[in-house]
């Protein structure tokens, strides 16, 4: 069977040549005589590859490595939730938070746990269909959290706002696919398997200036620690942090982030411009344009019934994954940086197509 076209949200689809490189890796890696899955992080062969992804995921976002730092971690980008007040919060003072969908309103009640929280800013009265308004940040505020790419209702943040205190970025599912200003940034991370690599590894990029203020914690929740021993405290996920590195590679062999991104724009387009000219069978779950997603587009069908055979029939034409998020329903086509154009106007055709049909 060919390759389809995989619109899933995460774990997502990887570049081909990422497969390839990856699969040669599982069978033996490096003239080594045996595979990666079997070597150990501490290997010269493979701590080479380590401080390399390191370097470069800093690098690909634009940033200097003598500025910020990248920390490979577990638990996936939910367990930073807990990490993030856990490393910078202190007694007195509040983590302030921007509500713009599912996973900032899981980033608030998590971070509950180990403090106060203001919300300074949420979409909640409009179903996050749109980005929210961003207010006033307390005095009392230790930093600002916020999410760029909210995967389940299809917005995503094309400015990054400056702030006086700490800005921190929950980037996992648009992570390398926007150029955006990252050193507003004091702290980011990513759980990989969106944009970045497949699951296993979490991408954590933080300022060296706070690293240097963050709460002292046990080593596995310290990121002070994980600096200091370069991620390699315990052992890490070697085979998704070598993937990362081959996603980094491939990004640059296309342009750049520059370059993807323009892309990514492109890519897009076609699926929007296919759902609005296709009204009323057809509806955008985002109304406004300037926060629509371009790595998750989200849509509605005039009735379930159409729904559920507009999804048939993508399924039928090598199209899976468009099922929305089960909290919400409606459709959702997610289009990371390694997904084809052709897949693209694949779907954008069939809307077309499906919407002269039904209307």
């Amino acid at each position: 069977m060919g390759r389809i076209f995989n619109f899933s949200a995460g774990p997502a689809i990887l570049p081909e040549p990422v497969l390839a490189q990856a699969s040669d890796a599982v069978r033996e890696f490096a003239g080594s005589g045996m595979s990666l899955l079997e070597m150990s992080h501490r290997d010269k062969r493979y701590d080479a590859i380590h401080e390399q992804v390191r370097a470069g995921v800093v690098e690909t976002l634009g940033l200097s490595t003598s500025e910020y730092d990248c920390l490979f971690m577990g638990g996936g980008a939910s367990t930073q939730f807990s990490l993030v007040p856990m490393n910078i919060l202190t007694p007195g003072h509040s983590g302030a938070y921007v509500d713009g969908g599912e996973w900032g309103a899981k980033a608030i009640e998590t971070a509950r746990f180990h403090g106060d929280v203001d919300v300074i800013g949420s979409s909640k009265a409009d179903n996050h269909s749109r980005l929210p308004v961003i207010g006033d940040v307390p005095s009392r505020a230790a930093y600002v959290h916020l999410t760029t790419n909210n995967t389940i209702e299809g917005t995503q943040m094309s400015n990054v706002p400056s702030m006086s205190i700490p800005l921190v970025g929950d980037l996992s599912s648009d992570i390398f696919g926007r150029v955006r200003e990252h050193a507003n940034f004091d702290l980011m991370y990513a759980g990989a398997q969106k944009n970045a690599g497949p699951a296993g590894v979490t991408l954590v990029v933080i300022r060296k200036s706070l690293l240097a203020q963050c709460n002292t914690l046990a080593p596995m929740f310290s990121y002070k620690v994980q600096a200091d021993k370069h991620s390699v405290y315990n052992t890490p996920p070697v085979f998704p942090i070598y993937v990362v590195g081959l996603v980094l590679e491939w990004i640059a062999a296309e342009g750049g982030m520059a370059a993807v991104a323009t892309r990514n724009e492109r890519k897009a387009a076609l699926i929007y411009n296919a759902i609005d000219n296709a009204a009323p069978i057809f509806s955008a779950a985002v109304p406004d344009t300037a926060d629509r997603s371009w790595m998750n587009i989200t849509f509605r069908l005039a009735s379930k019934e159409l729904e559920a055979e507009f999804l048939a029939e993508a399924k039928a034409n090598g199209m899976d994954g468009l099922p929305g998020h089960r909290n919400v329903g409606g459709c959702r086509a997610s289009i990371y940086n390694a997904f084809p154009e052709a897949g693209c106007k694949a779907l954008a055709d069939l809307i077309s197509d499906f919407a002269v049909r039904k209307g």
